[in-house]
């Protein structure tokens, strides 16, 4: 039989692929400037790790001394900690996620703004006409389909656009290592009483119960201190905690055999925790794991910029830079670092600001080499692997998108492509929305 391809129907200025943090703020900017856009998402929900990840706090949004991630990204996190009332109104760094709240104030910020969303929509293909991309090919219940636009942005945590679309990339490090994934769980039933008064769980504490399970030898299948907590909603507790190997986030299968190891590592930890600390988690139960696989890092683009641990490090700032950046360099270990990499190495690896500092990410590293009418947003932008871990969490994500939202629309407007954009003019737009940068 043969398979054929039909045309969407609908044309749009814009299409967005990947509905979490980069590629709702992209749609919602794009929107608000005016462009017809269309938000595709493989899931049926917005908000990416937040919400169908069960990340359950938001990176730090401040620098010590002022807020770093402003425009969109301030309004979802004004919206947001309206469902988790029990966080004092100025704590603005680790703020707790309500994931089912946010998945509604995703939906709303994206319909009000005037874009189209599609579920369940996987991109699976892309078309080019010399420098640009002329169809991007989709699959759904429906079969398979194209759609056509002036500009496309990659939002898919993966950079899938723009593998498709010939785009060199760089995926781990050297030797192909990547960082590991961790599937995030909720536990319900949890004495609140008892969970703030005991022990903090975090393995930055001494004290913390995890280094007694370890050593207990009785849950081998928890593979090391990560234990990252917070309180998410009455008696829940939100855990971003156990690290998965071999979970390359482009390769279906790996993420299947990560999947069904992180549900059973989330019973054990319950169960681990039940035992070691028994007044906080004796009656409590696993009521989630996350429906998507929490993937840190996967491909990053080559841009027309990429930056550096030296930009980093020199805390540097660009002409074109659309946004700030203050979260430190967190690149989580592979297993065999794991296994041998001191305290000492891990503070020198992942390597903190003090209070006010931060760096700019130039609107080049948005703009991939050889597409005329593509640009990325979110983890996957023109960085190396060092700053990819610094820039690929939500707060810096939702900036990105939110600037490439706007540049998209400005090209879009103009009729020209992205390498053409008028970085005064796109700066100027994002000021006037909020955004920060220097």
């Amino acid at each position: 039989m043969e398979i054929s391809v039909r045309d969407c129907e609908t044309t749009y200025d814009i299409v967005v692929a990947g509905g979490g943090p980069a590629g709702c703020a992209a749609a919602v900017a794009a929107a608000r400037q005016g462009a017809r856009v269309l938000l595709v998402e493989s899931t049926c929900a917005l908000g990416g790790m937040g919400t169908s990840g069960l990340v359950p706090a938001w990176s730090p949004y401040s620098n010590g001394e002022e807020l770093v991630y402003r425009g969109i990204a301030q309004e979802i996190l004004e919206r947001a900690r309206k469902a988790v009332p029990f966080v004092p109104e100025e704590v603005l760094n680790w703020v707790p996620i309500s994931a089912e709240d946010l998945k509604l104030l995703y939906d709303d910020l994206v319909i009000q703004s005037g874009a189209d969303v599609l579920f369940g929509t996987l991109i699976c293909g892309a078309e080019r006409e010399g420098d640009r991309i002329a169809r991007l090919l989709l699959a759904n219940k429906q079969g398979l389909f194209a759609l056509r636009a002036s500009v496309f942005v990659d939002a898919t945590g993966d950079a899938d656009v723009a593998a498709y679309a010939g785009v060199p990339f760089h995926k781990g490090g050297d030797s192909g290592e990547l960082q590991p994934a961790t599937l995030c769980f909720t536990l319900s039933n949890v004495d609140m009483a008892a969970y703030h008064a005991g022990e903090n769980l975090h393995p930055a504490n001494p004290n913390s119960p995890v280094y007694d399970i370890l050593r207990s030898g009785k849950y081998p299948i928890i593979p090391d201190t990560h234990l990252c907590n917070n309180q998410v909603g009455p008696d829940t507790v939100g855990f971003n905690a156990g690290h998965l190997w071999e979970s390359d986030g482009t390769d279906p299968w790996q993420v299947s055999r990560s999947m069904m190891r992180g549900r059973k590592l989330a019973r054990a930890i319950r169960d681990a925790l039940a035992e070691y600390q028994p007044a906080a988690f004796g009656a409590s139960h696993v009521v989630q794991t996350a429906p998507a696989l929490g993937t840190r890092e996967s491909r990053r683009i080559v841009g027309e910029y990429t930056l550096t641990r030296e930009d980093y490090l020199a805390r540097r700032t660009f002409p074109d830079e659309i946004a700030r950046n203050c979260y430190y360099l967190d690149v989580h270990p592979t297993e065999r670092e794991a296994a041998s990499i001191t305290r000492e190495e891990t503070e020198s690896r992942t390597f903190r600001y003090g209070p006010g500092e931060s760096h700019g990410i130039p609107f080049r590293c948005l703009v991939p080499t050889g597409v005329d009418n593509l640009l990325v947003a979110g983890r996957t932008i023109s960085c190396d692997r060092d700053v990819m871990g610094s820039v690929r969490v939500m707060p810096c994500c939702l900036t990105t998108g939110e600037a490439a939202g706007v540049a998209a629309a400005q090209a879009a407007s103009r009729g020209v492509g992205v390498h053409a954009v008028d970085v005064a003019q796109l700066r100027e737009t994002l000021r006037a929305c909020g955004a920060y940068f220097h």
